[in-house]
């Protein structure tokens, strides 16, 4: 037999034959049928938020609830927030729901819980709402706090000021947390942190060469001097700036200098200094370019010294200028962190025409000095001739023997046959010859 069932219109039927679910009535006078098999219609109010029923999986399976309902199902894997008029309501965990059309502003959020980390625009009231609270752990930054995030005992993330949450039930979460009074960062596992893709988002790297020193100057203010090495430094947290100073030796080139002497003569000159930074703050701190400021101060010494004294002086006496022009800036190059080592006159460069003029007093030099050197030769030569004549006038047997010594040397030469006799004989060949 037909039975009759009126439905309203905030309401529907469910339909069950022989204690199974069979379809959804809408809202209207309906007909239903009793003879074959036991039908039963339930009537739900849809003014509910949630339709809660035994039968719920193979209503939602076999039903047609997408003109009446919102279907929700969450996995073991996940937890969902339900939105009720722009408030957080409640969390579902595993399981499958239905909600209404049309009853209240209603949002489902599902979430991952293999997930590291939650994300939700409206991530502040759900932590407040509190619903969440033995599902997540929450990091909450202030403006100079900043955390590292380590998952499983990896590292997952660096965090900088500000609100988080992460999903505690699949994962094993750590955080480290770190008062920025100083923009230093140091740890123990800096190694991994920096490998870390997103930890330049949140970390300023410097190296120092080796042989040099960086001043670190925070918000303006001299803070330390770093030796040689790699340092990390948050971002965002106070303005700094670090200065590298090689301090090692260098050398400091003062070409090109046009500089005219005390007797007018203009000398192009190239000098060099050698010199090593000992203060990197002073360095650094004193003057806008303290290498530019030695190169001025040298310039300056180096005019100031070489017009005040002559051409030939000034050749004759270079040494003598590279010890003063090392004095003369030891004092200066102090107040600027920088000892002198050395210093000298690389190359001297004259005019054309007083080139050719030293050209030829050298020449003229030279030349009296080889005319004066044969001079004292030939001095000397005829001094030995006068002492041996003089020497043989008194030994007349010195004399016979030099006289044989003459007939050996002619007699070399010569086919020459010589025979001595009586006293003269040496003199009669002599004269034949």
């Amino acid at each position: 037999m037909l039975k009759r069932v009126k439905i309203r219109k905030d309401e529907v039927g469910l339909l069950f034959k022989d204690g199974l679910f069979e379809r959804i009535l809408p809202s209207g006078k309906r007909w239903v049928w009793t003879n074959f098999g036991q039908n039963q219609v339930e009537i739900v109010s849809t003014r509910e938020l949630e339709l809660k029923h035994d039968h719920i999986r193979d209503i939602i399976l076999r039903g047609d609830l997408v003109r009446f309902a919102d279907v929700v199902e969450v996995t073991d894997l996940e937890k969902a927030i339900v939105w009720i008029d722009g408030k957080v309501e409640r969390v579902l965990t595993k399981g499958n729901y239905v909600f209404w059309h049309g009853v209240h502003s209603l949002l489902v959020d599902v979430f991952d819980e293999c997930e590291v980390q939650l994300k939700n625009k409206w991530l502040n009231q759900i932590i407040k709402s509190g619903l969440l609270d033995e599902y997540i752990q929450v990091v909450d930054l202030k403006d100079r706090q900043r955390a590292l995030v380590w998952c499983d005992d990896r590292l997952f993330a660096v965090l900088s000021a500000g609100q988080y949450a992460f999903w505690t039930t699949q994962r094993k979460i750590r955080v480290e947390v770190f008062e920025a009074t100083s923009i230093r960062f140091e740890h123990g596992e800096m190694e991994e942190i920096l490998r870390l893709p997103t930890a330049k988002d949140e970390f300023d790297i410097v190296e120092v060469a080796q042989g040099s020193q960086g001043v670190l100057y925070q918000n303006g203010k001299y803070a330390e001097t770093l030796g040689a090495g790699r340092y990390v430094f948050w971002k965002r947290v106070d303005k700094y700036q670090v200065f590298q100073v090689d301090m090692r030796e260098a050398s400091l080139d003062i070409i090109g200098q046009d500089i005219m002497t005390e007797d007018k003569v203009t000398l192009r000159m190239n000098a060099i200094v050698n010199y090593q930074v000992i203060d990197a703050v002073r360095f650094v701190s004193v003057s806008e370019n303290s290498a530019q400021a030695l190169y001025r101060a040298a310039q300056l010494v180096l005019r100031a010294f070489v017009s005040k004294v002559g051409l030939d002086n000034f050749l004759s006496e270079k040494e003598d200028l590279a010890h003063g022009l090392v004095d003369r800036l030891a004092g200066r190059a102090a107040d600027w962190g920088i000892r002198i080592h050395s210093a000298g006159i690389r190359d001297v460069i004259l005019p054309g025409e007083m080139k050719d003029l030293l050209n030829r007093v050298t020449e003229a030099k030279k030349a009296a000095e080889a005319n004066l050197i044969a001079r004292r030769e030939e001095t000397a030569a005829m001094r030995s001739q006068v002492n041996t004549a003089k020497l043989l006038e008194n030994n007349p047997t010195l004399m016979r023997l030099r006289e044989l010594e003459t007939l050996e040397a002619i007699s070399r030469n010569t086919n020459l046959q010589v025979l001595l006799g009586e006293t003269g004989l040496a003199d009669k060949v002599v004269k034949m010859l």
